[in-house]
């Protein structure tokens, strides 16, 4: 496939461009910082901005897919019409996971033991996939890690798990996936299509 990755130089998305590059995939890498984007073969480098959609939209013209491991300072609608814009119709986007249900059934954000001062920085998060969750014409898809996602060894497939809207926990209770790992499930998912407009988690 051609995809585009948004992000490309974070943590998330330069770990995704490895993945998607291993497998044999054309990869149009876009960051603010392009020098910082993986250089690999099959991969290119653009610099870009997806707070500005009309400059962003026609550099995603003819890809396959978008997967989107920007920040939360980009709302859903701006995202959304740069994708459309650019008549590409399928979106993966590195969600986060405080909008996961935790073994009690309560939404991790709203648990009393989630700190308060945390609650700013991932709510853009939640808002977002809220308002994907309203989205009834592109093929949207929302990946939540687990709690904790660190830089750390490729286990490779078969390590993790994957669920849904609930929390993935380890036989400890913790919730963790490297980064690496993490775009293994993502590149997994634009290749099987297995979760066409809905959010799935991954961790160990």
């Amino acid at each position: 496939m051609e995809v585009a990755v948004l992000g490309a130089s974070g943590k998330g998305g330069s770990e995704i461009v490895k993945e998607l590059a291993a497998r044999g995939h054309t990869v149009l890498g876009i960051a603010r910082n392009p020098d910082r984007i993986p250089k690999l073969e099959g991969v290119t480098a653009r610099e870009g901005d997806a707070t500005k959609p009309d400059e962003l939209s026609p550099m995603l013209k003819g890809m396959d897919a978008v997967i989107s491991a920007i920040h939360f300072n980009v709302d859903c609608d701006t995202l959304l019409r740069a994708v459309k814009d650019s008549g590409v119709d399928r979106l993966l986007v590195m969600g986060g996971a405080a909008s996961l249900l935790g073994p009690d059934g309560v939404r991790l954000y709203d648990s009393p033991n989630f700190p308060d001062d945390i609650k700013p920085v991932v709510k853009p998060a939640i808002d977002f996939l809220e308002d994907l969750r309203k989205e009834k014409e592109l093929d949207w898809t929302f990946f939540s890690p687990a709690m904790l996602i660190f830089e750390g060894e490729r286990r490779g497939p078969g390590s993790f798990r994957l669920g849904g809207d609930e929390l993935v926990t380890d036989e400890e209770g913790a919730s963790k996936i490297s980064y690496a790992d993490y775009a293994i499930a993502m590149v997994d998912e634009l290749e099987q299509h297995r979760h066409s407009r809905a959010r799935f988690t991954a961790g160990y």
